[in-house]
């Protein structure tokens, strides 16, 4: 490789104040080259995107609402479900709990077979009340078969 001469420059503004040679002097540092307006306009940038911010967000609330209520009702039953499932779990570690559940379920179904499913009448009546239950949660007349 052939070697190339290097020369030594200096530079007025890169100088370093030189450090008295006194013990027990501080010597100060120079103020940074950086000027503070740089400072005030980034800041004034920053307040100005902070001061828009809630425009912002509105008009996005309200230009996605119906999608942003939708994503939040199913984040919110997939939470939910997440919380009931950790509790019947919790309930099921604890001694006579769980059979317990199980004998009010079988007694409730014996209940329910025995009150409407038995006898013609009742379920008629049964398939009356469960009409009337779609009727109320869809807002339309069902016909009757």
């Amino acid at each position: 490789m052939p070697e190339q001469d290097f020369t030594e420059t200096t530079s007025k503004e890169a100088t370093v104040p030189e450090i008295n040679s006194q013990a027990g002097t501080i010597t100060k540092l120079q103020p940074p080259a950086q000027p503070q307006d740089e400072w005030l306009k980034y800041g004034e940038q920053v307040s100005s995107f902070l001061a828009t911010l809630p425009e912002y967000v509105g008009s996005f609330f309200n230009q996605y609402k119906q999608p942003l209520v939708t994503i939040g009702l199913i984040v919110g039953a997939i939470v939910g479900v997440k919380v009931l499932l950790a509790v019947l779990d919790a309930l099921n570690d604890i001694p006579l709990v769980a059979p317990t559940f199980e004998l009010i379920g079988i007694g409730y179904s014996v209940w329910f077979v025995y009150r409407y499913l038995l006898k013609a009448s009742t379920r008629k009546e049964l398939t009356s009340e469960i009409t009337t239950l779609k009727s109320q949660v869809v807002g339309k007349q069902i016909p009757e078969a």
